[in-house]
């Protein structure tokens, strides 16, 4: 979010003092993450890669750069990690499935673009509330184990059928997207 400062000048409203009277109100804007700027470029090539990711921001002076806190970001990012194994409640309209299917290699190699608008449907069960970054690290940390441990997949709501090492490949596309957002001071 972009923090304002706005001050609006008047006279209080009895009319009868001459100085300015100032009244400072912060405005939360989002931001449009296509356009951030300031980013860090990740690649990650394993679940592995993305502990150690993690490993590397814990303790550490955390600044995001979108919209979310990193508690929110790391928290959102075990989701589809989950949903791997448990599947998820929201439908994704058929002509994005198709979309998607025809370019699932690109989607599993490829850089995930910022500034996705999820749907309405999807919000609720992809976009965390309030999270301490403890809690996401945790959120992760357990979501891998999940994926390391557990052999079952479910289809991936926009790719449709997916082997485990795709099913990794596609939570480290989101992954680097995600913590892009995240810069440690």
């Amino acid at each position: 979010m972009v923090r304002l400062r706005v001050r609006i000048h008047g006279l209080p409203e009895d009319g009868k003092t001459v100085a300015p009277f100032f009244v400072a109100k912060e405005i939360r804007m989002p931001v449009d993450t296509k356009t951030v700027t300031g980013r860090r470029v990740l690649r990650f090539e394993s679940l592995d890669d993305i502990l150690s990711e993690l490993a590397s921001l814990e303790g550490k002076q955390l600044k995001t750069l979108g919209n979310w806190s990193a508690g929110q970001i790391l928290a959102h990012v075990a989701v589809p990690m989950n949903a791997a194994i448990d599947g998820m409640k929201f439908a994704v309209p058929w002509y994005i499935r198709t979309f998607a299917r025809l370019f699932k290699k690109k989607i599993l190699s490829g850089t995930a673009p910022p500034g996705f608008k999820l749907p309405k449907a999807a919000e609720a069960e992809l976009i965390p509330g309030p999270t301490s970054v403890e809690e996401g690290l945790a959120a992760v940390r357990k979501a891998i184990n999940r994926l390391k441990t557990e052999s079952h997949r479910e289809p991936s709501h926009f790719l449709g059928p997916l082997t485990v090492e795709e099913w990794n490949q596609l939570n480290c596309r989101h992954c680097e997207l995600h913590l892009s957002f995240i810069v440690p001071e």
